[in-house]
C-alpha cells in the first residue's frame, strides 16, 4: 500500500518523537483506523527488512575485512618464512665458504713440502756408526782406535787426521779405505770420499765391500752423479746380504734420484 500519506506520523511514532498526548491519540487511531493500522504494519515490515539488509551488509563487510586481515597475515608469515629461509641459506653459504677457506689454508700449511737435494740426502743417508770400542781395540792399532773414538764423537776432521797416519801394515787395506771414505763423507767431502769408497768396493772378498757400495752411491748422489748413484743403489737393493738393502730400497722408492729432482 501507499505509505506516503502516513509516513511522517509513522516515522515520528517509531522514533519516539511524539509527545505523550500525541502518542495516546496515535495509538487510539491505530486501534480504530484500519488503513492506518495496515500502514503501520507495512511500515514495521519495511523497517525490519531494512534492518536485516543493513545487518547483512555489515556482516558481509566484517567478513570481508576479516578475510583481508587473514590474507595480509598469511602474506606477512610467508614473507617472514622467506626471509628466514634466505638468511639460513646465506649463513649456510657463509659457513661453507669459511670451511673451504680454512680447509685450503690448513692444506697449504700441512701439505708436504718438496725437499731440496741437500734435505733429501740428509733425510735418506744412513751413516756408518763406526767401529765399536771393542772392535777398534781388537785391531791393536792406537791410531785407528783414536780415529774411531773421534769419528763416533762427531770429530771427523780429527778422525781423518788419525786415519791418514795409520800404517797400511797395521790395518787391512779395505778397512782403512772404507773408514777413510765414510769419514770424508761425514766431513762433507763427498768428492774425495768417492775415491776411497770406490777402492773399497773393488775388494770383493772384503766384508766391507757391500757397505762401501752403499756409501759410494750416497757420495755420488751428493756430487750429483745421479745415474751412477741409482745403479749402485739398485745393486745394494737387490743384495739380501747387504745391511743397507732396505735403506737403498727406500731411496729408490722415493724417486729422489730422478733427473727432474
Amino acid at each position: 500500500m501507499d505509505l506516503r500519506p502516513y509516513l511522517d506520523e509513522l516515522e515520528r511514532f517509531a522514533d519516539g518523537q511524539l509527545s505523550e498526548a500525541e502518542q495516546e491519540v496515535f495509538e487510539l487511531r491505530l486501534a480504530q483506523d484500519e488503513k492506518l493500522s495496515a500502514a503501520y504494519e507495512e511500515y514495521e515490515q519495511f523497517t525490519a527488512d531494512l534492518r536485516w539488509v543493513a545487518g547483512h551488509e555489515a556482516l558481509r563487510l566484517r567478513l570481508r575485512n576479516l578475510d583481508k586481515r587473514l590474507d595480509e597475515r598469511q602474506v606477512a608469515l610467508a614473507s617472514i618464512q622467506n626471509r628466514t629461509a634466505t638468511t639460513r641459506v646465506r649463513w649456510g653459504l657463509v659457513a661453507a665458504i669459511v670451511a673451504l677457506v680454512l680447509s685450503v689454508g690448513l692444506w697449504l700449511l700441512l701439505r708436504p713440502r718438496p725437499l731440496d737435494a741437500a734435505e733429501a740426502w740428509t733425510r735418506y743417508y744412513v751413516p756408518d756408526p763406526g767401529l765399536t770400542e771393542v772392535a777398534a781395540q781388537a785391531t791393536k792399532s792406537p791410531l785407528l782406535i783414536d780415529a774411531m773414538r773421534q769419528y763416533r764423537a762427531g770429530h771427523y776432521q780429527a778422525a781423518l787426521y788419525s786415519l791418514r797416519r795409520v800404517s797400511a801394515a797395521a790395518v787391512a787395506d779395505d778397512t782403512l779405505q772404507y773408514y777413510t771414505g765414510v769419514a770424508l763423507l761425514r766431513h762433507q767431502e763427498a768428492g774425495a770420499a768417492c775415491s776411497y769408497l770406490t777402492r773399497a768396493t773393488r775388494q770383493p772378498t772384503s766384508a766391507l765391500a757391500g757397505k762401501a757400495l752403499y756409501h759410494l752411491a750416497m757420495a755420488q748422489w751428493r756430487t750429483s752423479q745421479l745415474p751412477q748413484a741409482r745403479t749402485n743403489l739398485q745393486t745394494v737393493a737387490t743384495d739380501p746380504q747387504n745391511p743397507y738393502q732396505l735403506h737403498a730400497q727406500q731411496v729408490l722408492r722415493a724417486k729422489v734420484l730422478l733427473p727432474h729432482d
